[in-house]
């Protein structure tokens, strides 16, 4: 489990881009975040390799990557982490068989989040917090929720779902560990202004008064 205090940022990649735009564009945010999730479900393991090596032939760090469900291909090229959803491998099986890797899960209830933590996932991503175009139609949780789950599940909670860096504030009052953007960064007209933005606004420090400090 990580002990680290410092809030955490993590980037997904939105399916929407090419591999050279990802590239291009990680090697300029990656000094702002934390985590790198690349979440490319139609590319093929070939297509996560290379990408895998042209991030880090960019200058990426190994310890931001995270490959979304193929716990295979994260442990052969030595990443951090593997972040599975509903349809993946089971997180007690994949940390059974993979115990190098930082095991992250998507949630989206306090049932699912205990089943996780029960299972040995690392962190978890909760959401969607807001409305998000990701997932049109569907409601947003709100912040109440979230804050449920950090009191109750003694894990890393990433909240993630509709985060603008003017909601960053709420989050962060919630006790959670950090957020997790899409299309806010990478579908931004200037991805590094858009990850400097974000990256200040997690790093605010703010009081449970609802006052910037």
């Amino acid at each position: 489990m990580e002990t680290e205090k410092r809030r955490r940022l993590h980037v997904i990649s939105t399916g929407q881009q090419s591999r050279e735009e990802l590239v291009e564009i990680s090697k300029t945010i990656h000094p702002y975040i934390d985590m790198l999730h690349i979440r490319e479900k139609s590319w093929t393991g070939a297509e996560l390799i290379k990408t895998v090596d042209e991030l880090t032939a960019a200058g990426v760090p190994l310890r931001k990557l995270c490959i979304n469900d193929r716990a295979d291909i994260a442990c052969m090229k030595h990443v951090r982490g593997v972040h599975l959803g509903h349809h993946s491998a089971p997180v007690c099986l994949v940390k059974e068989r993979f115990p190098s890797l930082k095991i992250g899960s998507s949630v989206h209830s306090i049932e699912e989040a205990q089943w996780a933590y029960d299972q040995g996932a690392d962190f978890l991503l909760y959401g969607n917090v807001y409305e998000t175009t990701s997932k049109p139609g569907k409601e947003g949780k709100g912040t109440v929720d979230l804050e449920d789950i950090v009191s109750n599940i003694p894990l890393p909670i990433i909240a993630i779902g509709g985060i603008t860096p003017e909601r960053v504030e709420d989050i962060v009052r919630s006790g959670a560990k950090g957020i997790a953007v899409l299309s806010g960064i990478f579908l931004s007209e200037n991805p590094l202004e858009a990850a400097r933005t974000y990256y200040k606004a997690i790093h605010k420090e703010v009081n449970q008064l609802g006052e910037t400090i």
